[in-house]
């Protein structure tokens, strides 16, 4: 039975203690040790696989455990008679959208059912469905289908169901994967609001990397094990450095040099980032500058390095170099000329009986360009993949790839094309040459071509280690590029890829994207994407952006950006102490844009000045210290959430 400890308003909510899960001879979890502090926002961060989901399941009392220990609110979890003390005082939102939701049920159907699963009185339960409907904007949707709701809605509804008993911990399991930026900017919204209202402790994990900021404090997982753990900077201090951004051109020359010397290098559109490890500013510059002597290189900036970088860094460090790299092998002796249009769809619309998934589509992809659209589940992206690539007929609109009519040239563009599809599609009961072969002989590629063309994807991927090695025992990374080679076996111009990086750890990611630009600027392949993370669409030279089936923006990544601070303004980057009441303060006097970030708040002004002068007027006339207010460059994400509110606020003035 489990021993119950007393407990202080300072001691920690939970406690856990050299964790260890297995899965029959799998080690899920190793040694894994961490607090949570009362009113925290608490984040796990790492790949699938890292063991976030097994970690929280145990502290939730649903799954049992081979190690260590944990506490939740004093109680020690070791039993299930345990975990029924604590039950009533915490809320499990399992991974997945709307998982734990019953399809047929509407939303207020939903919220009824766990408010009776969790003994919530009849008398304080609709004042509190009430403000739980109107915090998440689903009080319109009420008598909606769970079913017919978004990714964003099922989830914000997910939230509710798991916020009506109203608990002081709440457990989120990637609450925020596959749901689009507003929907996402409202569940941190949410967050913010029940911390500061009922000092609610929250357990949240996330595998993107650039929510990392928006935690007080966080655990970096990755096979198993905390690769560090901490507040933001002290995570940063792990892995000093300086990022080095820059221009330079040939660019491919140019990262090569760089890969040479530096194990942190990625090309971003047309930039190149560098990560210096343990360098100053000026001396990390100097250095990389020294690697590029005789190229033209223009625009070269130091700064302090991000969370990714950090984490990659870690890992790189953990790893050593144990892990084949992908090579830059040519994939055709005669790539196509760089200047033909590879893909167009001209008013593409798909229906499925009375819902419109895909409403008048547009958009052209030139051979050597990078395409990327960007949006939620359930966009239409991936439906727009399926009527390009001949598996799904359109309601309406035309289209060519690869320079066959895609309503009437079926056989033709799949001889003309590589897809990877967003769920994994590969044997994993056969070793990798197995599956390359199999591939290769689908494609049609011929017997005395059959070696040349895997050997060349083999080297390109970086697969020579793992060809014999059975596909399901390999790493996601691995497994992805593997996925790529085997849609490249036959030399396609033309590559289709729907999330291809989804779950992949942040260095598997930008092994990847290494394979990627090669194909692109060397040989000259059309690449259209679909990703849901934001900082990896800033790869892409050109992006559509895709909300409720309509294409709501379409531009390269700069301009999307420099249209938003024309329309918007400048991002403010607000650093205030204590946050909470900052950002209260903030809303009060009408800066309804207001969005916690960690420790930090971030606001849009047209007059930098004036805004930054009224901001410090308003936070000390309440007593609140303001530490520094500088601007910094909007995110795409700030486009994609501008850019549907303005949608949204221009329906609502019609």
């Amino acid at each position: 039975m489990g021993q119950a400890a007393v407990v202080t308003d300072d001691a920690p909510v939970v406690r856990v203690q050299d964790f260890v899960k297995r899965y029959r001879k799998r080690t899920a979890v190793e040694g894994v040790s961490l607090a949570i502090r009362r009113g925290d926002i608490y984040g796990l961060i790492g790949p699938d696989g890292a063991g976030k989901s097994s970690l929280m399941k145990a502290i939730a009392g649903v799954l049992a455990f081979e190690g260590g220990r944990v506490e939740v609110f004093g109680q020690v979890i070791d039993s299930e008679a345990a975990a029924e003390k604590v039950k009533g005082r915490l809320g499990f939102m399992p991974q997945g959208l709307g998982l734990n939701l019953y399809p047929e049920l509407s939303v207020e159907e939903n919220i009824d059912f766990f408010a009776e699963l969790r003994e919530v009185p009849k008398a304080e339960l609709q004042a509190r469905k009430l403000r739980l409907l109107a915090m998440t904007r689903l009080d319109k949707f009420r008598d909606r289908p769970m079913k017919q709701l978004s990714g964003g809605m099922k989830q914000k509804l997910g939230l509710v169901c798991t916020l009506i008993h109203e608990p002081e911990l709440i457990i989120l399991d990637e609450p925020t994967t596959g749901v689009d930026p507003v929907s996402r900017r409202d569940f941190w919204a949410i967050l913010t609001q029940l911390l500061r209202e009922r000092g609610v402790t929250a357990l949240v994990s996330t595998a993107y990397l650039d929510e990392a900021e928006r935690f007080a404090r966080m655990a970096l997982l990755h096979g198993g094990r905390v690769l560090a753990e901490g507040t933001p900077e002290a995570i940063l201090d792990e892995a000093p450095g300086s990022l080095v951004e820059l221009v330079a051109a040939p660019q491919m020359e140019a990262l090569a040099r760089l890969r040479a010397r530096f194990a942190n290098v990625e090309a971003v559109g047309g930039r190149i980032r560098v990560f210096v490890p343990d360098g100053q500013a000026q001396a990390a510059l100097a250095e990389v500058r020294a690697q590029l002597d005789g190229l033209a290189v223009e625009l070269a900036t130091a700064s302090i390095p991000g969370l990714e970088d950090a984490f990659i860094a870690l890992l790189q460090r953990q790893r050593g170099e144990d892990e084949e790299a992908p090579m830059v092998a040519g994939l055709k002796e005669d790539p196509p000329a760089g200047d033909g249009v590879a893909i167009e769809a001209r008013g593409l619309v798909r229906d499925f009986n009375h819902f419109r998934a895909v409403d008048q589509v547009s958009f052209t992809v030139r051979q050597g360009e990078i395409f990327g659209l960007l949006g939620a589940n359930g966009a239409g992206k991936t439906t727009v993949i399926k009527m390009l690539t001949g598996i799904l007929p359109p309601t309406g609109g035309a289209g060519a790839v690869a320079g066959a009519d895609m309503r009437h040239a079926g056989q033709a563009i799949k001889e003309r094309i590589g897809y990877v599809s967003q769920a994994f599609s590969l044997y994993q009961d056969m070793t990798v040459r197995e599956n390359l072969r199999l591939f290769a002989r689908i494609y049609g590629v011929s017997r005395q071509n059959l070696d040349a063309r895997i050997g060349r994807v083999v080297e390109l991927a970086g697969l020579g280690k793992v060809c014999n090695e059975i596909v399901g025992r390999l790493p996601m990374g691995i497994r992805q590029r593997l996925a790529l080679a085997c849609a490249l076996v036959h030399g396609p111009r033309v590559l289709f890829l729907d999330e291809p990086t989804s779950g992949v750890d942040p260095v598997g990611r930008r092994r990847f994207w290494e394979i990627l630009v090669h194909l692109a600027r060397v040989e000259q392949v059309a690449i259209l994407l679909t990703t849901h993370y934001m900082s990896e669409a800033e790869h892409c030279d050109h992006l559509a952006l895709m909300h409720a089936g309509k294409v709501i923006a379409d531009d390269t990544p700069q301009a999307l950006k420099d249209a938003l601070v024309r329309e918007a303004g400048q991002v403010l980057d607000i650093g205030a102490a204590p946050v909470l009441p900052a950002l209260e303060a903030l809303e009060q006097a009408g800066l309804a844009d207001a969005a916690l970030f960690g420790r930090r708040i971030h606001v849009l002004a047209h007059d930098v000045a004036a805004a930054t002068e009224r901001i410090r007027g308003i936070l000390e006339g309440k007593g609140i210290r303001v530490e520094d207010i500088a601007p910094r460059a909007p995110t795409l994400e700030d486009v994609f959430v501008w850019r549907i509110l303005e949608r949204e606020r221009a329906e609502v003035a019609r």
